[in-house]
């Protein structure tokens, strides 16, 4: 089993308008919404706790903590090392390029 190299944390549309501005610098553009990319997450408590890798602005790099409250998170994706992150095309029609291939392919009877 390969090493998770951190997490993506989506919270809802209601939380991101009420924390407005102070989320913003911490969020990320993602293939189904704006998400807050974190080296660790501890759901333990009344506050999810996201540990966040980032630069100072001499550069240097810097661990921040941002604490929000659990109603906030909608989702929370182990972002693996060994694969890009994103989601596949699931309409009907790759699916059925994806078994046509697959019939196509030789050795297959």
């Amino acid at each position: 089993m390969n090493e998770s190299s951190g997490y993506a944390v989506f919270l809802f549309p209601q939380a991101l308008e009420a924390l407005g501005g102070a989320i913003k610098p911490y969020l990320q553009d993602g293939p189904v919404g704006p998400f807050v990319p974190c080296r660790e997450v501890d759901t333990g408590g009344a506050f999810v706790e996201l540990t966040l890798e980032g630069h100072a602005p001499d550069g240097g790099a810097i661990v921040l903590e941002l604490m929000v409250p659990v109603g906030m998170v909608r989702m929370i994706v182990s972002a693996r090392s060994e694969a890009a992150f994103g989601f596949r095309d699931r309409t009907p029609r790759a699916e059925s390029e994806q078994t046509a291939a697959g019939a196509a392919a030789p050795g297959s009877t």
